[in-house]
């Protein structure tokens, strides 16, 4: 299970050490790309935690109203942050979509019940101040797709508001984190096993209500097999409850650049 849930080691391009290092640095550069040429809002508070803000990176030229791709950085739920996930903004704002960088608190400072509700209210907040937003799109990346696929499971009444979520991508995700507490993971996360079971997609998957959302499950080539695995069974969920759901299955690319090349106009996942 810790090779399995190791994402460095199934990378052929780079060794394990090199390759997160290579990521820090990619992202770190694409946000900064971004953020020197889109106009953007940095830091606005979602709510009253240190953690609590997000980055908008506003269309090039926004109609009267504009979607949405709201992203939700991974990291183990241990690392990264929004300052370095605005690397994807520079294709989609040319095409007249803002996007949204998430910050939550991330462990030891957070735990997983915190997390998901944080990007659950960051959703909420959207929709309360910018009520120019025409349908949010979900992106979130290893963790982040596994945060992302709880906001799926989300009974809104409780928020008042109910996001006007159109679709999610959800790229190399987990989505059962049981396997997890045996693993260094969870050394930092703490989670007990009713937490881990409260906080997995696959066990919240609730029947498609008539405006579901679509949903695309992106998986790399190098990703573990655990990791395969756990993205082929999360659909099948999801498609078995009723959900619009696709596998997209990404060749010559690993847990890392799957994501990374979002910042490409040219790459598939761009272009879908």
């Amino acid at each position: 299970l810790e090779d399995q849930y190791s994402p460095s080691r199934w990378s052929r391009r780079l060794d394990r050490d090199t390759i997160i290092d290579v990521h820090l640095e990619v992202t770190a550069a694409g946000t900064e790309r971004a953020r020197a040429s889109a106009q953007t809002l940095l830091h606005v508070p979602y709510g009253s935690g240190d953690g609590e803000k997000l980055d908008i990176y506003f269309p090039t030229n926004p109609s009267e109203t504009f979607p949405v791709l709201v992203y939700i950085h991974g990291g183990y739920w241990q690392c990264l942050s929004k300052d370095d996930s605005g690397f994807a903004a520079l294709p989609l704002v040319s095409q007249g979509v803002a996007v949204v960088a998430v910050g939550y608190d991330i462990a030891p400072k957070g735990h997983m019940d915190a997390m998901v509700l944080q990007v659950r209210r960051s959703l909420v907040f959207l929709m309360e101040q910018y009520p120019r937003i025409r349908g949010i799109y979900l992106c979130g990346h290893s963790a982040g797709a596994h945060l992302a696929a709880m906001v799926l499971s989300t009974d809104w009444t409780e928020f008042q508001v109910v996001p006007d979520i159109k679709g999610a991508v959800l790229v190399s995700g987990v989505y059962d984190l049981e396997p997890l507490l045996h693993t260094y993971v969870n050394d930092a996360l703490n989670m007990s096993r009713e937490v881990a079971q409260r906080n997995s997609p696959m066990r919240r998957v609730t029947p498609a209500v008539p405006a579901a959302c679509e949903v695309l499950v992106a998986v790399a080539q190098h990703d573990s097999p655990e990791f395969r695995r756990q993205s082929q069974e999360y659909s099948q969920a999801l498609r078995a409850a009723g959900w619009s759901v696709s596998l997209l299955d990404l060749a010559g690319v690993d847990h890392f650049d799957v994501i990374e090349k979002l910042s490409e106009d040219s790459y598939l996942l761009t272009q879908v």
